[in-house]
């Protein structure tokens, strides 16, 4: 049984051997955040036409006579807000 576990930990140590260095994680990190800005940018501006387009469109049905908007304005509210959260959960998430 002991042979088992040596013989599975050095097969787990080959592969940790056949990963990238230092070197080229710190350049994907760079990359990734030389272009993870304007993806936070395009979140927030997203963010931005939905709260636009949202508030056009429950103007529009208020003057048309429908009073029962609270689901439009819910949906609407939370579609920005999602977007919003989701850029700043993705700039947490990977620590920018």
């Amino acid at each position: 049984m002991p042979i088992l576990f040596l013989l599975l930990f050095v097969c787990c140590f080959g592969q940790a051997m056949a990963q990238p260095g230092i070197a080229e994680m710190q350049q994907a990190r760079q990359d990734f955040t030389s272009s993870f800005f304007s993806v936070f940018d395009l979140s927030l501006v997203i963010a931005g036409i939905l709260g636009i387009t949202g508030a056009v469109k429950i103007y529009h049905n208020w003057q048309m006579g429908k009073h029962h908007i609270e689901s439009d304005v819910s949906g609407w509210f939370f579609a920005a807000l999602f977007m919003v959260l989701a850029g700043a959960f993705i700039r947490a998430l990977f620590g920018i």
